[in-house]
């Protein structure tokens, strides 16, 4: 390959690798690890993969965050910051804290929900 047609190759094989590198859900996650620190943590109380709880079936938090570039930094955010929780019958609660301070743990999670194929309905 020569040319234009070469040079464009390259741009689309390193735009490639690029978006793969910086996308964290397109990184390997341990979905046994953070079943475990979601098990620690009690979120398994309140949410479910497949179906909703008293919050939201992580396959449709995965679906509503999907293609957002701030969708690790925002659920990072809930699970580490207490901030509160809206629930169906109108009350809030301070949305319980993740019980690691171990970064690299709680990226984890977040990528493993983020993730999960598709979202169901309620």
């Amino acid at each position: 390959m020569g040319g234009t047609t070469g040079r464009n190759l390259t741009i689309w094989l390193a735009t490639g690798v690029a978006l793969l590198a910086f996308n964290p859900v397109a990184r390997a996650v341990d979905a046994e690890g953070a079943q475990m620190l979601a098990r620690q943590s009690g979120c398994f109380k309140c949410h479910s993969v497949d179906k909703k709880k008293d919050g939201p079936a992580w396959r449709d938090v995965a679906a509503k965050y999907a293609g957002r570039a701030d969708a690790v930094a925002k659920l990072t955010h809930h699970l580490t910051s207490g901030e509160k929780a809206k629930f169906e019958d109108g009350h809030e609660e301070e949305h319980k804290i993740v019980k690691s301070t171990d970064a690299a743990k709680i990226t984890n999670l977040v990528e493993w929900i983020l993730s999960l194929p598709g979202g169901v309905k309620p």
